[in-house]
């Protein structure tokens, strides 16, 4: 078990250095002159050449990518030219909302796939499993955007029982249940596509379970339909379904670009984009090394799980 999280751990590591690598890389190949961008096209050479000195520009690419990482190492960043803040802090900031709202996301489609994809594969063939397929092919096809503006016209606009947009803060007026309120919708916009996913990847595994014969022999010793397929069934099946979840955490931390900037939540996905439109390229940078660390995170600790959940991976580690 420890060669097997050692050599996870080395292959965690390299991932982030190669990364970090490419992120750097992309950005110093971006076309035209940051200072110029910010300063505007009225702006003289020698206040372009003072600014370019101020951000650091005018040094060699290795220099700043050192810097870049013994920062990021020591946990200082650089400061950002659009907002005059510390990169870190405007991070934990709006994580502050992206988080939960990601986790929230999670949780319902965790609940709905787990659902509907071991009743799928229960009634395999039959009505019930051709509605969950056809929900789930459905769910795929609506884009998180336009769904979101379907949920804010119903809920928001018709139903009046949630607002259209903003964030009133976890400790302004409402409170806890207040901020929770403002990202149930916007939650429910980020799982609908990523649970139609995971139904259909939790009733495949469900149903290659359901051969196997020990799932006879669990049911001729007596043990009920329902508790052979929620206690050992779906803990057999759960290795591709674990994969798919990891993966789609990280997907729901990096979709919230598109799905705050419809509700006008003040997340990390609205300030990267913001950071575009300003060309504020510390921020961007900081912002898509985050979300890449988040990725190579979660895989992480799924490769962990996968130990956990299956023993013939502990046994071969």
């Amino acid at each position: 078990m420890s060669l097997f999280l050692a050599r996870r751990l080395a292959t965690f590591v390299l991932t982030l250095a190669v990364a970090s690598i490419v992120v750097f890389a992309a950005l110093e190949l971006l076309p035209g002159n940051v200072a110029q961008v910010i300063l505007g096209t009225s702006a003289t050479p020698e206040q372009v050449a003072a600014l370019q000195a101020k951000l650091g520009l005018d040094r060699p690419a290795t220099v700043r990518y050192a810097d870049w990482m013994a920062g990021l190492l020591s946990g200082r960043t650089e400061v950002s030219v659009a907002y005059d803040t510390p990169v870190s802090q405007l991070i934990a900031e709006r994580l502050q909302v992206s988080v939960p709202l990601a986790a929230m996301a999670m949780v319902l489609t965790t609940a709905l796939a787990l659902v509907l994809g071991v009743y799928a594969a229960a009634n395999h063939d039959k009505p019930a499993d051709a509605g969950v397929m056809a929900l789930s092919q459905l769910g795929l096809s609506i884009p998180s955007f336009w769904l979101a503006i379907l949920l804010i016209l119903l809920f928001a606009v018709k139903l009046q029982w949630v607002s259209a947009g903003g964030f009133p803060g976890w400790d302004d007026e409402g409170g806890v249940w207040g901020g929770v309120k403002a990202l149930l919708v916007p939650a429910a916009a980020l799982a609908v596509a990523q649970a139609a996913i995971l139904a259909r990847v939790t009733r495949s595994a469900v149903l290659e379970v359901l051969r196997e014969d020990f799932v006879r022999t669990a049911r001729a010793k007596g043990l009920s339909r329902r508790a052979v397929l929620w206690r050992h069934v779906l803990r057999n099946a759960l290795v591709p379904v674990l994969t798919v979840m990891g993966l789609q955490f990280a997907n729901l931390i990096a979709s919230t670009v598109v799905i705050e900037n419809v509700f006008v939540l003040p997340g990390i996905g609205r300030l990267v984009f913001q950071a575009i439109a300003n060309r504020d390229l510390v921020v961007v940078r900081d912002v898509v090394m985050l979300l890449v660390g988040v990725v190579v995170v979660v895989n992480f600790v799924v490769d962990v799980l996968y130990a956990l959940v299956d023993p013939r991976l502990r046994a071969a580690a």
